[in-house]
C-alpha cells in the first residue's frame, strides 16, 4: 500500500477473500465518491465476474478479475486497471491503482435507504454511520466512577444513568474506561451520555 493512501485513510484491511468476498463485496451497491457531483456511479460486482456500473441513464456491463495475490483487474471506459482493495469498514471500500498514485473510494449503499448524490450526502451517511458506531460501543463498554475520592465500578453507561436517575450519584462524576488508567480525560457521566 503506498504510504499516502495510509494517511489519508489509516486503518485499512487488505481485501481477504474469507472474509469479504461473498459478505461485503458480491452483489453489494457500491456508490463512486470519487467525482459523485458531477457524475454518480454505482459499482455492483457479480459472481459471474461482470461489474455493473450503472448511472443516471444507463448500465454498463464489464468484467473483473481476481489474482490469487488480490490484485483486481477491472475492464473500465479508459481500459484495464489493476487495483489492490482494502476495506476501512463493512461500508467503505478503497481500490488502490497500482499503477498511478490514485485511488478510488466506495460507500456500500445496499442498506442504506437514503441516496447519496453528492459530497454533502457523503458526509450525512459517514456522520450517522459513525456516530451510531460510537453510540453502541459507549452503550456495552464499562466505565469505572470516582466520586468522593473513591473509586466504584465498573458500570455500564445504562447502569451509571440508573444510579443517576435514583440521585446515588451525579451527572458530573468523572468516568474512566476501563481501558484507561486515569481521569485525565476529565470525561462525566453526562458527556456519555450526550453521546447516546
Amino acid at each position: 500500500m503506498r504510504e499516502d493512501l495510509h494517511n489519508v485513510i489509516p486503518n485499512l484491511q487488505p481485501f481477504n477473500y474469507s472474509q469479504h468476498h461473498d459478505s461485503l463485496f458480491i452483489n453489494q451497491k457500491w456508490v463512486l465518491v470519487n467525482g459523485i457531483s458531477e457524475k454518480k456511479s454505482i459499482y455492483t460486482f457479480r459472481e459471474d465476474n461482470i461489474l455493473e456500473i450503472s448511472r443516471k441513464e444507463s448500465v454498463i456491463k464489464t468484467s473483473w478479475t481476481l489474482s490469487i495475490n488480490n490484485i483486481f483487474s477491472i475492464e473500465t471506459e479508459d481500459g484495464l486497471i489493476t487495483v489492490k482493495a482494502y476495506f476501512k469498514d463493512n461500508d467503505v471500500l478503497v481500490l488502490n491503482h497500482q499503477n498511478k498514485e490514485e485511488f478510488a473510494l466506495f460507500i456500500n449503499t445496499t442498506n442504506y435507504k437514503e441516496e447519496l448524490n453528492s459530497i454533502k450526502d457523503v458526509q450525512l451517511f459517514l456522520k450517522e454511520k459513525y456516530k451510531q458506531k460510537v453510540s453502541d460501543l459507549i452503550y456495552t463498554h464499562q466505565f469505572y466512577y470516582i466520586e468522593k475520592s473513591k473509586e466504584f465500578g465498573p458500570f455500564t453507561v445504562e447502569q451509571l444513568s440508573e444510579k443517576v436517575k435514583k440521585d446515588e450519584i451525579s451527572w458530573y462524576c468523572f468516568v474512566r474506561d476501563i481501558n484507561e488508567n486515569d481521569y485525565s480525560n476529565r470525561l462525566r457521566i453526562i458527556d456519555l451520555m450526550k453521546e447516546l
